[in-house]
C-alpha cells in the first residue's frame, strides 16, 4: 500500500474566516463561564492547526505550553500502556486481575478487559475523605477497600464509571513492568511523541486550580497534592501543544508510538451507557469515552479534577480533534463540541486521495457480485488487504473481513456486524476455482439460487428452476 503525500490543497492552518469564526466561540464561552483562563486547540491530520486562550495565568495569556491539570485524560494513558503489556503478552483481556495481583480478593475476579471497558461493576470512588481534595496512600492503604463488598454491580452487565478501577490499571501496569506506572508510560508514550510537558505534578508555567464564586465574581484556590494510589484515575498535567500529539496517536498516526490497531480497539464500544427514553449517546471503549451523534461517533476523554475541567475529543470518520484545558472547577460547558463543529462547517476535510493499490490474486478473484439465495451481495477490496461485504440492493449484514490467523477456523474472519468472529470459507471445485463461499454456514453463489450447481446450496434447488408465476398455486377458474 502507498502513502500519498500531503495534499497541497490544505492549508498549514486554519483560514482567517475560520480563525475569527472560532476565536469568536472561544470569547463567548469564556465569558459566560466566567473562565479564569482557557487554552483550546484544533487538530487535523494529527498536527494542530489552530490554537488560541482566553483570560490570564500569572497576569498573561496561556500558550500551548501552559499545563492545566488533565484529570481523567490521564485514564487514556494507563489504557494504552495496559493494551501494550497485553500486545507484550505479559497479561490477557479476559485475565482475571487477580491473576496478576494476588493480594486482591473480592475483586481479584475481575477482568482486565472489564476494568478497562468501565464494566467491572467495581466501586466508583473511595471511602473516607474525598480523595480529589486529599493526598492520597500508597497501595497498601487503597487495598483494604478492595474487598468483596467494592464490587457494586454484577461484572459485565452495564456501564458503571470507576476511578478505583483506574487505581487498579495502573498498579497492574507497574506490577507487570516492575516500575511506576508514570514511569512506563513516560517511557512507551510521553518521550517518543515528545510530550516534554506532560508531567505528573505541576513544572514550569502552570495554571492554578481555581472555583468561581456561582454569585460573584471571586475566586477561591483549589488543592493541588500527589493522589497516591489513585493518582493513575485523573493526576497527569499537560498541554495544548502535547495533547495534540497524544489525539494524533489515538488516531492511529503515531505508529512509533502507539500501534495504529491498538488506537482502534480503544476506540470500540464496550459498554454504552443506556439511559432511558432513547438510544445511546455515550459509552466506553478500551480506556476511551465514546459520543454518539446522530450516528457519528466522536472518541477520546473528559477529565475534571478540582480548580480544572479538560476535554480531548476527536471525530473519528475525519480524525478531526479538539483539546480544551480551564482552570475553573466548573468547566466550559459545550465549548469543544461547538468548536469542532464549526471547523468542520467552514473547512470540511478533504477526501483521501485515490490511489492504485497492491491487491492480492486471492482477493481478485473472489471480489464482484455475489448471491445469498435471491439477494445480491457484493465483496470488495480493502486499501488495508482485506475485504469488506455488503448488500448491492438492499440492506445486508455488512460486515468487514481480514485473513484467517493460525490456529482459526476458516479462510476469513468477520471484523463487525453481524459476522464479527465468524468464518468464511472458499470453496473451490478441484480445478482450484472459487465455486461458492461459505459464511458461518450460509452459501453465498455466484448467480441466484444456481441450477446446474444445486449441490452447493443446501438443501438443493427445484430442479425446474426460476418460472413466471408461483408454483403450486391455484389455476385459473378454481373454485375456492
Amino acid at each position: 500500500m502507498t502513502t500519498a503525500p500531503a495534499s497541497p490543497d490544505l492549508p498549514a492552518a486554519v483560514l482567517p474566516g475560520t480563525a475569527r469564526r472560532l476565536t469568536a466561540l472561544l470569547a463567548s464561552a469564556q465569558a459566560e463561564h466566567r473562565l479564569p483562563s482557557v487554552a483550546v486547540g484544533l487538530v487535523r491530520d494529527g498536527e494542530l492547526v489552530w490554537w488560541a486562550s482566553r483570560g490570564l495565568v500569572a497576569g498573561a495569556r496561556p500558550t500551548p505550553a501552559t499545563q492545566y491539570r488533565i484529570g481523567s485524560i490521564t485514564k487514556t494513558f494507563v489504557a494504552a500502556a495496559v493494551l501494550r503489556a497485553v500486545q507484550d503478552g505479559l497479561a490477557g483481556l479476559d485475565d482475571p486481575v487477580g491473576a496478576h495481583l494476588p493480594e486482591l480478593t473480592g475483586t481479584g475476579a475481575l477482568t482486565v478487559g472489564q476494568l478497562l471497558a468501565q464494566s467491572s461493576g467495581v466501586r466508583a470512588e473511595t471511602e473516607g475523605p474525598w480523595w480529589e481534595r486529599t493526598p492520597g496512600g500508597d497501595w497498601s492503604t487503597l487495598l483494604p477497600q478492595l474487598g468483596e463488598e467494592a464490587v457494586r454491580l454484577r461484572p459485565g452487565t452495564r456501564f458503571h464509571y470507576s476511578n478505583v478501577g483506574y487505581a487498579i490499571l495502573g498498579e497492574l501496569v507497574a506490577r507487570l513492568r516492575g516500575r511506576g506506572w508514570a514511569e512506563v508510560v513516560a517511557e512507551q508514550f510521553l518521550r517518543p511523541l515528545g510530550m516534554r510537558r506532560t508531567t505528573l505534578r505541576p513544572s514550569g508555567e502552570h495554571a492554578p486550580g481555581l472555583a468561581v464564586h456561582p454569585w460573584a465574581d471571586v475566586v477561591l484556590p483549589e488543592p493541588e497534592h500527589d493522589a497516591g494510589a489513585m493518582a493513575p484515575a485523573g493526576q497527569l498535567w499537560s498541554t495544548v501543544g502535547d495533547l495534540a500529539r497524544w489525539a494524533g496517536a489515538l488516531a492511529g498516526r503515531e505508529p512509533g508510538a502507539l500501534d495504529p490497531a491498538v488506537a482502534a480497539s480503544m476506540r470500540e464500544l464496550q459498554a454504552a451507557d443506556d439511559q432511558p427514553g432513547g438510544g445511546w449517546s455515550s459509552g466506553y471503549g478500551l480506556g476511551l469515552q465514546l459520543w454518539n451523534e446522530g450516528g457519528r461517533l466522536h472518541a477520546g476523554h473528559s477529565g475534571s479534577m478540582p480548580g480544572f475541567v479538560a476535554m480531548l475529543r476527536a471525530d473519528v470518520s475525519s480524525g478531526d480533534a479538539v483539546l480544551a484545558l480551564t482552570n475553573s472547577t466548573t468547566g466550559f460547558g459545550d465549548l469543544p463540541a461547538r468548536l469542532l463543529a464549526a471547523y468542520a462547517e467552514a473547512e470540511p476535510p478533504l477526501a483521501a486521495e485515490w490511489q492504485p493499490q497492491r491487491v492480492d490474486a486471492d482477493v481478485l478473484e473472489l471480489v464482484g457480485p455475489w448471491y445469498w439465495g435471491p439477494a445480491p451481495l457484493v465483496l470488495s477490496a480493502t486499501a488495508d488487504g482485506g475485504l469488506r461485504l455488503a448488500g448491492m440492493q438492499q440492506r445486508a449484514r455488512a460486515s468487514r473481513l481480514r485473513r484467517a490467523r493460525a490456529g482459526e477456523q476458516g479462510d476469513w474472519v468477520g471484523l463487525d456486524g453481524y459476522y464479527a468472529g465468524e468464518p468464511l470459507r472458499v470453496l473451490r471445485g478441484p480445478d482450484g476455482a472459487v465455486r461458492a463461499l461459505d459464511l458461518a454456514s450460509f452459501r453465498i453463489t455466484r448467480s441466484p439460487y444456481p441450477l446446474e450447481e444445486a449441490d452447493l446450496v443446501p438443501g438443493g434447488v427445484d430442479p425446474a428452476g426460476w418460472r413466471p408465476g408461483t408454483p403450486g398455486g391455484r389455476r385459473s377458474g378454481d373454485v375456492l
